[in-house]
């Protein structure tokens, strides 16, 4: 079991890497989900997850959660097979928003991902974006 600390990490590169220890049978927890960085404009990423979040019908979906941690684990979802080796890696999953009691000390960071120092263009934090999308 790793526990992993995602402070300032890109969120698709984050979420490869996650996805290819899953396929591994690694067990993962992820806290700091709050300050995980996406990359882009402010006015672009608030339009494309709101324009996610109305998407479809409220009834039959598709259903987009607005929640970081979520967010995130719908990312990492993305990139795994459609196939039961996938969903069982999916189920190895765990996503916090912060950093839980039990966690604190042992969180790494993983080495050779991209961090939000190294970007050369505008980001944004997933909770400010789940903040204007409304979560409290």
């Amino acid at each position: 079991m790793k526990v992993i600390d995602a402070e300032n990490c890109i969120l698709g590169r984050l979420a490869s890497k996650i996805a290819k220890m899953l396929l591994m049978g690694e067990k993962i927890i992820i806290v700091n989900a709050d300050k995980i960085v996406v990359s882009g404009k402010r006015n672009y990423l608030l339009e494309f997850f709101y324009e996610r979040k109305t998407r479809g019908d409220r009834h039959k979906g598709p259903f987009y959660s607005i929640q970081p941690n979520a967010i995130f684990r719908r990312a990492v979802r993305g990139m795994l097979p459609k196939n039961k080796r996938g969903r069982e890696a999916f189920k190895n999953l765990m996503v916090y928003r912060s950093i839980p009691k039990n966690f604190e000390g042992k969180a790494e960071k993983l080495k050779n991902v991209k961090a939000a120092e190294d970007l050369q263009c505008k980001y944004l934090f997933l909770i400010d974006i789940a903040k204007e999308l409304g979560v409290k």
